[in-house]
């Protein structure tokens, strides 16, 4: 039914909530302002890091050296804070038995180290990230260049998101939406857990790690 599975990358493959309060705390620090709040979080936590750092520091004198300096920063130090959504290894394993993988995320640069840190890297065909894109979500960009590379028609992909920009920029291109523990999304397809895209597409699940609820 699909030939390519398109996730987004945070909230979805990744619970990267506080490594980005981390991240960003650390930035508003630097120049003397307060920490996130809780909607600011859920703000930056879609965006890219330019789209972050714009909306942060809106009006204020020092945006653009604030937006330099994000692109120095050191990545390492926040990954720690990253862990695996439930089960997405194993489900990553068995769909590329019969399925192409690809992830279209506003994450950026640190994408490549989140991936080899938490042993993903070698699970996608494909990634687009914010420094890949000229216009990155909300635009549909990144979901267009993946189907570009694989010769597909939109109907051809899934795109997996938690978010409404997820939603968003699925309708735009046309690629049918699942929605990731977000039931209150439009989407063709919920998925309360990543085991339960398998059915969808009739593969079987890892017996042992579904019981055991291993990552």
């Amino acid at each position: 039914m699909f030939q390519v599975i398109i996730y987004d990358c945070d909230g979805v493959l990744i619970d990267s909530r506080d490594s980005n309060r981390a991240f960003y705390n650390h930035i508003l620090e630097r120049f003397g302002l307060p920490a996130l709040t809780e909607a600011q979080l859920e703000v930056v936590h879609v965006s890219s890091a330019q789209g972050a750092i714009d909306f942060l520091f809106q009006g204020h004198p020092r945006r653009e050296e604030a937006q330099a300096y994000q692109k120095t920063i050191n990545n390492d130090p926040f990954l720690p804070l990253i862990r695996l959504e439930p089960h997405i290894r194993e489900v990553l394993l068995r769909l590329r038995s019969r399925h192409r993988t690809a992830i279209a995320t506003n994450r950026g640069k640190s994408l490549p180290l989140v991936l080899k840190s938490l042993g993903l890297e070698d699970l996608f065909d494909l990634t687009i990230s914010a420094s890949d894109v000229s216009r990155p979500k909300p635009h549909p960009e990144c979901l267009f260049r993946i189907l570009g590379h694989f010769r597909l028609e939109p109907e051809a992909a899934l795109y997996i998101g938690d978010s409404s920009l997820d939603q968003e920029v699925a309708a735009t291109a046309g690629v049918p939406f699942a929605a990731y523990k977000n039931p209150g999304l439009p989407a063709r397809y919920h998925l309360p857990d990543h085991l339960d895209l398998l059915p969808l597409l009739k593969l079987q699940p890892d017996v042992k790690s579904a019981r055991t609820g291993a990552p």
